[in-house]
């Protein structure tokens, strides 16, 4: 099976003042089969999210290697990893990161100008996922008339409106009550098996971790194995 992700030895330290630094991730490795659905767990603090930011290139590793689809991204420059980032990885975040201003149809079809789609395509493909999410007679109406369900569907459509091959999500179910965090645990499935999408799934709920194919555990910035 072709590997999608793989990191060595990953560092990230943050300095926080002039006497005060945080070594985030202090040596990890990873590796991410094509279709895997990957839980990242542990404790607070033990760097899951700072993991999962590295992985999807909004931020560096100050040392250790990675790649994504067998290029070398560790040091690559901000334009390239914008680009490959709008190509092959998509979002969801635990507060939905929905523009309130923005109807349902419209912040999915942002994701999709992001990524280079033309107009009518990316209203296509906006309307196409809305249907499939279930949330076809909300695509006129803004985040805070939606129930925080529809919001992170809203936000997982938007995060394959690209097509990417590739979906990190942090706490997706965070804000959300247990009957919700279980449909929206179902829906990733769905496209894991059906779509052969890679997820890799930052989570503090064991309910959530024990539905994922594979787990990464850390403990204070290294693998805990």
């Amino acid at each position: 099976m072709k590997n999608i992700i793989i990191g060595k030895n990953l560092k990230k330290c943050y300095k926080m003042s002039k006497t005060n630094t945080v070594n985030a991730l202090n040596g990890v490795d990873v590796e991410i089969q094509e279709g895997d659905f990957t839980a990242i767990v542990g404790p607070s603090g033990c760097g899951k999210s700072t993991l999962l930011h590295i992985l999807g290139l909004l931020d560096r590793p100050d040392s250790g290697e990675l790649s994504i689809d067998e290029i070398d991204v560790s040091k690559m420059k901000e334009r390239q990893a914008y680009k490959l980032r709008a190509k092959k990885i998509g979002f969801v975040f635990q507060g939905f990161n929905l523009i309130p201003t923005l109807t349902a149809l419209e912040n999915i079809m942002l994701a999709g100008q992001y990524g280079g789609l033309k107009p009518k395509a990316r209203k296509e493909k906006a309307l196409a996922l809305l249907e499939k999410m279930g949330l076809k007679d909300r695509a006129n109406h803004k985040p805070n008339e939606l129930s925080g369900g529809q919001q992170q569907r809203i936000a997982l459509a938007r995060a394959l409106v690209n097509d990417p091959s590739l979906i990190l999500a942090d706490e997706p179910t965070g804000e959300l009550d247990s009957k919700t965090s279980l449909e929206i645990i179902e829906m990733l499935k769905k496209l894991n098996k059906e779509e052969n999408r890679t997820f890799i799934i930052v989570t503090h709920n064991n309910e959530v971790a024990e539905a994922c194919k594979k787990t990464i555990r850390l403990r204070d910035g290294k693998n805990d194995n």
